[in-house]
């Protein structure tokens, strides 16, 4: 009997997850902005060859930045 009961409550939880899955998915989306026709909105475009050079000179400059130190409380 307890058993039956729940799965009873299983298949109702369920069925109201697949509801709400659905409706989420048929839900209107909002519109994308319109494409940018002459390009000057959007950032240079970098080289693939030259990503992993500048992303490790970005991290290097972050290394050499001075940490603060943390204030005694005495």
């Amino acid at each position: 009997m307890r058993g039956g009961l729940g799965l009873i409550g299983l298949l109702v939880a369920l069925a109201i997850v697949a509801v709400l899955a659905r409706r989420q998915a048929q839900a209107p989306r909002a519109p994308l902005p319109p494409a940018v026709q002459d390009g000057s909105a959007r950032a240079p475009a970098v080289p693939l060859q030259q990503r992993p050079q500048r992303l490790q000179e970005q991290v290097e400059a972050l290394v050499r930045q001075p940490r603060p130190l943390p204030e005694d409380s005495q």
